[in-house]
């Protein structure tokens, strides 16, 4: 740890807050249908359009039922599409890029496409696939590429609905789901990806519909012959217009298997800056529209407040664990750079980026949905690995992914208001809104899935676990590159990634076999796409039922007996409700895996 960590780590946090208002503001415009922007005289037109080729009514909202029923038939019609064209790629147009590859069948298997699909829809972006050696042109752009601007839209629009049912005093609607769609895509999505992708490919990012490139290797250690040197395979591609839209959308299913670790989607220091800052983009801004909508912007900085504690004690302690390394490491005299006692953890990183810059992007592509990498976390030191695992845990609330770090803070919020309520004996109330049983029994529910989920399938996993003859009931170790513990947390790092719908993982799991007695071998990709629709849809189900009891609630005047939700007491008790409520509820299960496998490196009886 050393002092060039520090300030980019506060410039980072600097530059952030900086860019939340000006963003807040306009997502607030972009957000209500009568707003104005200054994208109004060429996109108005194109709005009215789409209204009118969809026979929407722009002026007739929706229950929180007709709300939800809207956002599940559009999820579902979009991961059909998604389906169709994964399975048919081969027949498509832009397939040239694997047929160089000289495989002979491009179209994908059932399995890998329904897991694809169910990933992509719902913005956890999974990837058991190598996506340069998998997927063609036409599945980048039109199936993958799409669904990270339809799966960012969902989210941010039930955020909305849920911060207008808040702010709203009897109503029976929350808003129009198609309005909000639309909107979102035409002024704020689209837009920013576009001015985004140009930046990318300004620092080096590709963007091209070029064969693959084959080169000579400078190494020819390997060469069979002088006549058969060895040979390298370089990617090409239409990389920059998905690396922007999964950075800001927090998708992060990457062009390449390696992701943002590759020099062509991540070129430079800049680069590697921006797209961390892009990731948390949107969802801090959203903080700031909970104030605007709520008129109460002081309790819009108090819940990023929340957030940026959170954020910075997890970044702190990943990068504390990475730059302590290992007392293997220490006995090879492996020292970080600049660092005299200290020695650094350098396995599966990236040396352009280091350890901090490997520590921080690790902490903030897991606070938010995103599961873009530019280091493998399964070469994590136990603790350093274990601040991802846990971000996840928490329920991708600390900023998050775009709309479900927000209506999943907010489900915290009504929590802690509630247990505020229970220690002085008043009846709970959240910014003029009494929280009765029916709004608790929402926020439990949707706290319990998340929990039930990762917990069962991972014990389903767990209890399969054998390295006998592979068979049905040995799936759960057969993907494993690990025994013991760091197994352990490869199969618990797998369903928390998915059911928080965040997509990284522990890249020693292997989800998709396609090689040995397990090829085809199809447990993984439909459990771990359970876990993505589990985590996803049954919890927004509760989250817009809440909405749903919230607006038609009477607005009470707040008095002095109302608990203060903008200031330091709130900022304390909303961060203590998440770590006990969230971060208790896993930690056996964190016990098992990366606590114990801590102190088995620290005795050396595992290494």
């Amino acid at each position: 740890m050393n002092a060039s960590g520090w300030i980019q780590l506060f410039m980072f946090l600097g530059v952030l807050a900086l860019i939340t208002k000006p963003l807040g503001i306009f997502l607030f415009r972009v957000l209500d249908p009568r707003g104005r922007t200054f994208l109004d005289p060429v996109l108005r037109p194109v709005e009215r359009l789409l209204y009118k080729l969809l026979g929407v009514d722009p002026a007739k909202e929706h229950t929180w039922k007709q709300y939800t029923v809207a956002m599940l038939v559009f999820s579902l019609v979009t991961m059909l599409f998604t389906y169709g064209v994964l399975r048919l790629q081969d027949h498509l147009p832009w397939h040239q890029n694997i047929d160089a590859l000289g495989s002979s069948k491009t179209e994908m298997n059932a399995h890998l496409a329904f897991n694809t699909a169910a990933s992509f829809t719902t913005n956890t972006n999974w990837q058991s696939y190598t996506g340069e050696n998998t997927m063609s042109y036409f599945s980048q752009m039109v199936a993958l590429s799409s669904h990270n601007f339809w799966s960012a839209a969902v989210g941010i629009a039930i955020a909305a609905a849920l911060v207008r049912a808040i702010a709203r005093d009897r109503s029976k609607t929350i808003g129009n789901f198609w309005t909000d769609i639309i909107r979102l895509h035409l002024y704020l999505l689209i837009p920013l990806s576009i001015v985004y992708a140009l930046f990318l490919v300004s620092q080096g990012m590709i963007q091209n519909f070029s064969d693959y490139t084959t080169v000579t290797t400078v190494d020819q250690s390997t060469a069979v012959s002088a006549t058969q040197p060895a040979l390298q395979v370089i990617a090409q591609g239409p990389m920059a217009s998905q690396v922007a839209i999964k950075m800001l959308g927090t998708n992060g299913g990457g062009f390449t298997n390696a992701n943002a670790a590759h020099p062509f989607e991540n070129p430079t220091p800049l680069s590697n800056f921006i797209q961390m800052l892009s990731i948390f983009a949107i969802p801090s801004a959203l903080t700031y529209y909970l104030g605007r909508v709520v008129k109460n912007q002081r309790h819009g900085w108090a819940v990023w407040a929340a957030m940026a504690i959170i954020f910075v004690g997890g970044a702190v302690a990943c990068w504390w664990a990475e730059s302590s390394g290992t007392p293997q490491l220490t006995q090879l005299g492996l020292r970080e750079p600049g660092t005299v006692a200290g020695t650094g953890n350098f396995e599966g990183k990236e040396v352009r980026f280091g350890i901090f810059n490997s520590a921080l992007f690790a902490t903030v592509t897991t606070d938010a949905s995103c599961g873009a990498v530019n280091a493998m976390h399964d070469s994590f030191t136990p603790i350093g690995g274990m601040i991802p695992m846990l971000n996840i845990h928490l329920g991708e609330i600390i900023f998050g992914g775009v709309g479900s770090g927000l209506y999943g803070m907010l489900v915290f919020i009504v929590i802690a208001i509630f247990l505020a309520g229970l220690m002085v004996g008043r009846t709970p109330e959240y910014l003029g809104k009494k929280i009765e049983a029916f709004d608790m029994k929402a926020a439990s529910l949707a706290i319990l899935i998340l929990t039930v989920s990762i917990l069962c399938f991972t014990a389903f996993s767990s209890v399969s676990a054998s390295h006998d003859a592979p068979n049905a009931h040995t799936w759960g170790a057969a993907g494993l590159n690990n025994a013991g513990p760091h197994g352990f947390s490869e199969m618990l790092y797998a369903f928390t990634s998915c059911t928080g719908n965040n997509g990284s993982a522990f890249a020693g799991l292997t989800a998709n076999p396609t090689s040995g007695d397990l090829k085809g071998d199809w447990h993984y990709n439909v459990t771990l796409a359970l876990a993505t629709l589990f985590g996803r849809f049954i919890m927004i189900i509760p989250v817009l039922a809440m909405a749903g009891n919230l607006a038609q609630k009477k607005r009470v005047p707040v008095s002095s007996g109302s608990f203060p939700v903008a200031n330091v007491t709130f900022v304390l008790l909303l961060v203590g409700t998440i770590m006990i409520v969230a971060a208790l509820n896993f930690f056996p299960a964190l016990a098992l895996g990366p606590i114990v496998e801590h102190f088995l490196m620290k005795g050396g009886s595992l290494y």
